[in-house]
């Protein structure tokens, strides 16, 4: 099964700050051979070109747990069944779920919190800036859905 737990402490330290805004986190992760999590990264930000690059290099987990990471149930339901528990534990904990909490600190996934934490900050900072009340809203994210909608079509057919 895949996971962010494949990656060494280091890199999800870097990806913990590529979140946070810093760039220079996000290039060293872009450049030095992690660029899934430099667009996971970005994709958790809210980047639709980063979601469609991840769907389409093979990096489809990541795009899935960044929508459970922003509460779709459709994705929490795929990274329960698909990637490891600590990856649910985390996605639920980016949405301040105790329990998910809990679970990774008496794991003593101190990465994890530290990440969810981080994530947690940018998603709260994210929708006051999306419920600002002279904000509009264009239409969503329909090119990260398109390519979501292809990788499960091709999927599909891998399966049958």
């Amino acid at each position: 099964m895949k996971g962010l737990e494949q990656y060494d402490v280091k890199i999800l330290l870097a990806l913990v700050k590529s979140i946070g805004g810093r760039t220079d986190f996000f290039k060293a992760l872009l450049n030095d051979g992690y660029p899934e999590l430099a667009a996971f990264s970005n994709a958790v930000r809210g980047d639709d070109d980063a979601m469609v690059w991840l769907f389409k290099h093979n990096y489809a987990w990541l795009a899935i747990l960044s929508n459970a990471m922003d509460g779709d149930d459709k994705a929490i339901d795929w990274v329960r069944n698909g990637l490891t528990p600590v990856n649910l534990r985390f996605a639920l904990a980016c949405r301040h779920d105790i329990d998910s909490i809990k679970w990774l600190y008496q794991n003593k996934l101190d990465i994890f919190l530290m990440l969810a934490r981080e994530t947690e900050t940018f998603l709260e900072y994210q929708q006051k800036e999306y419920d600002w009340p002279y904000v509009m809203h264009f239409g969503g994210h329909y090119r990260a859905a398109e390519a979501m909608q292809q990788w499960m079509n091709e999927n599909k057919k891998q399966q049958q």
